[in-house]
């Protein structure tokens, strides 16, 4: 599921990417109102283009389709880090959702909390995450048909709270925490400081580039403590890598 505020820069590296393993996918696009998508009838995006207006109504559109198992959500600035066999296999093997969910006693976390949220949901319950997720059917079910939490958000979790950092990390925590990976499957650079991540450039996109982030890598999966990989998609790429990615993919990140 991509979450756009536009034109997808990065299609033709996802075309790549998915190429050979149709039936193994649905796509789902949301972006903003005044953006109509213009992919031509070959493109895997074609016909993509929804007028949801939030992430749950992305996730109501794909669980109509039954055969939707995992739901991912991304952005126009993410890229796969691996091959899509590799990305599939990980996810179907694992009984675990990846969402990021932390107890952030800053400002930035319970500060954001405003008592009203109870009795539903209290301060020590209140969680920080990123919004791009890796969601299982049961949960991405029990986000659509939730009507305790939701209405608490958003009627409370103003800003400087925001929905998309607190609303899913929250309400999975408390209904379903045995459940969460408590981890984002999407790598991003903080290291440069600043309220957003770091954006990369096309002089950014080399093999020692990708290597850092792979070495980097250790987590828990499943029973192994120190799994070599943790993230499936990075971000921020922006339309500049695109040449220079579809260049080294099929030596770098194999497809």
């Amino acid at each position: 599921m991509f979450l756009s505020k536009g034109p997808l820069p990065l299609a033709p590296l996802w075309e790549r990417f998915f190429s050979g393993h149709q039936g193994l996918y649905s796509i789902y696009l949301h972006s903003l109102p005044s953006f109509e998508a213009k992919f031509p009838p070959s493109s895997v995006f074609y016909g993509k283009m929804s007028m949801c207006d939030a992430e749950r109504r992305l996730l109501a559109n794909a669980l109509l389709d039954i055969s939707n198992e995992w739901f991912i959500l991304l952005s126009e600035s993410c890229i796969p880090l691996y091959n899509f066999s590799i990305i599939y296999r990980y996810i179907r093997s694992t009984n675990q959702s990846f969402m990021g969910a932390f107890d952030d006693e800053g400002p930035y976390g319970r500060g954001r909390y405003n008592e009203n949220m109870a009795p539903e949901v209290n301060i020590t319950q209140w969680r920080k995450g990123s919004q791009w997720f890796e969601l299982r059917r049961n949960l991405a079910v029990s986000i659509v048909e939730d009507t305790k939490y939701y209405p608490k958000f958003e009627e409370f979790c103003r800003p400087n709270c925001y929905v998309d950092e607190h609303y899913f990390p929250t309400m999975l925590t408390i209904e379903a925490p045995n459940e969460l990976a408590n981890r984002s499957i999407t790598w991003v650079d903080w290291s440069r400081g600043g309220a957003h991540p770091a954006t990369f450039g096309g002089a950014d996109i080399t093999a020692e580039f990708f290597k850092k982030i792979y070495d980097s890598q250790k987590c828990k999966y499943n029973d192994r403590e120190e799994f070599q990989i943790c993230n499936l998609f990075a971000r921020k790429f922006s339309p500049s890598t695109l040449e220079p990615l579809l260049h080294i993919s099929q030596q770098v990140l194999g497809f």
